[in-house]
């Protein structure tokens, strides 16, 4: 910290100046303390309220700014100016874990959050996504159940396997998640040695109006590594917050972390006689049917200055779209649209988007909203405050705003969608784990999920586990049985060669 030789005077949050950091006002040395000693008040009151609410998911975390760079042109597919060859955005990139909470150890198994905001000149972009493709449920409705069984019980405030396995195995969908959770990729080395992935489908729409859906993939330049257990658990012991330290000092070392983005991109027609729903966020596509192709450089240089300012009240949306960009009838994501910003006015307070951290950075805002708590930010007295106006207000533009949709036509109901012919909850699953696991990740696999298998203390909750993992693979199950039973570790079953990745099987 800086040490000038004339330090400006203490002052309250109004500007006036104080007399004492260090003493109370008292009736003489011994005396009561007054309750007009406003200062005293005034830093009391504000250290009470110094925290937010942490995040219902996501909340340990942290993150850093940086730069991404469009080297490639895919313009075909969107029009979206963060895309255009050569354009360079200012981002802020958030990694997180799922299911601790804020004083949680780094390096315990879970997946991890990547969530993305580019400051562009068409407003802010965010990206929410996580380090694996695809997710544990595919309709909202049951998120708030899938949390609360990753958390703790009411009653202990511990967490506890039988609710977890009960409520996986109660949830087909989830297996192919649970996979990638309890493989290597549920213990990266770090979030700089991480995969990222938006996850859901989403929507590009070009300049002449072309839609087509699309994947993102953001691949690290420093490797996909992992941690093994044992090495995570002595991590955990000592150093709670090892990869936040790790990505703050690369950083300061100069050592800046990239990914390389690359799409998937499905012409607009093909995902209504796709083999599977491509809408489906527990599945992924393959790269045999829709290849891999490059975007852009994104680079992280700069650590924020202020914790709390610039990462804990960070509000990212998958609402936040840009013109050329939109949303996909993804069921997750149709509500995440709603659920997102609805949890940042909790937490962070009507005006969030007003903060520095969330406001856009290169482009304007011009609407009629106004009042709430914390609002900062106004328009001039002489502007109007309702639309359509007589009087100059801002005009909203289809042609500027480039929205995407999709056909849609039948009766309101409740149900999963209509099934396809690869539309089965373990099938990529059980790929993953035969044709993309290798020998060693096999034997790691077994081992946790053995270990998974000990801490469950239900019969029938077990016995569900046992045919979960079966019905992902046969050989798999029946390993897991038979180590059980044992009391040991059995050998995994021998699998071919395995390939670079679950989205390219």
């Amino acid at each position: 910290m800086s040490n000038p030789t004339s330090p400006p005077a203490t002052t309250t949050q109004t500007g006036t100046p104080v007399a004492s950091d260090a003493h109370s006002l008292t009736v003489g040395a011994d005396g009561a303390t007054v309750l007009h000693d406003r200062y005293l008040v005034e830093k009391l009151a504000q250290f009470n309220r110094e925290r937010i609410p942490e995040r219902i998911v996501h909340a340990k975390g942290g993150g850093a700014f940086g730069r991404f760079e469009a080297t490639h042109d895919v313009s075909a597919y969107t029009r979206a100016a963060v895309f255009q060859p050569g354009a360079e955005s200012e981002t802020l990139l958030r990694f997180s874990s799922v299911a601790g909470e804020q004083g949680s150890p780094d390096t315990w198994r879970d997946v991890r959050g990547y969530s993305l905001k580019f400051y562009t000149t068409e407003g802010n972009y965010d990206i929410v996504g996580n380090n694996t493709p695809v997710f544990f449920i595919r309709d909202a409705i049951k998120f708030p159940d899938f949390i609360h069984s990753q958390k703790r019980l009411p009653g202990s405030g511990l967490r506890d396997a039988d609710m977890q396995w009960d409520f996986w195995t109660l949830s087909p969908e989830s297996s192919h998640q649970v996979t990638y959770l309890m493989g290597d990729r549920g213990m990266p080395k770090s979030w700089r040695e991480m995969q990222g992935y938006g996850s859901h489908t989403y929507q590009w729409i070009n300049a002449a109006g072309e839609k087509s859906w699309v994947k993102y993939h953001f691949r690290s330049q420093q490797g996909d590594l992992h941690l093994d257990a044992a090495t995570a658990e002595a991590i955990a012991g000592a150093d709670a917050d090892f990869y936040r330290r790790d990505l703050h000092e690369a950083i300061e070392r100069g050592e800046f972390p990239k990914w390389d983005l690359f799409v998937q991109v499905m012409p607009y027609e093909h995902a209504k006689s796709y083999r599977f729903n491509p809408f489906d966020l527990t599945k992924v596509w393959p790269h045999a049917d829709y290849p891999l192709m490059p975007v852009g450089t994104l680079t992280l240089d700069r650590n924020p200055q202020n914790f709390f300012a610039e990462i804990e009240q960070a509000a990212f949306s998958p609402a936040n779209t840009v013109p050329g960009i939109a949303i996909s009838p993804d069921k997750m994501l149709m509500a995440r649209v709603f659920s997102y910003p609805d949890a940042q006015r909790y937490r962070v307070g009507t005006n969030y988007a007003q903060l520095p951290v969330n406001a856009p950075h290169a482009a304007s805002v011009h609407n009629s909203s106004q009042d709430g708590a914390a609002r900062h930010r106004f328009n001039a007295p002489t502007a109007p405050v309702y639309a359509p106006n007589s009087f100059g207000g801002p005009v909203a533009d289809p042609a500027l705003a480039a929205e995407g949709g999709w056909e849609a036509d039948g009766a309101l109901v409740r149900s999963a969608s209509t099934l396809r012919a690869d539309d089965s909850d373990f099938g990529q699953a059980g790929t993953l784990y035969r044709d993309v696991f290798s020998a060693e990740a096999k034997m790691r696999f077994l081992e946790t999920l053995s270990g998974q298998a000990n801490a469950i203390t239900i019969d029938d909750i077990r016995e569900r586990f046992f045919q979960y993992w079966t019905n992902v693979d046969a050989g798999l199950g029946a390993a897991l049985r038979e180590a059980y039973a044992a009391g040991v570790i059995a050998d995994a079953p021998e699998e071919p060669e395995a390939a670079e990745d679950d989205e390219a099987a």
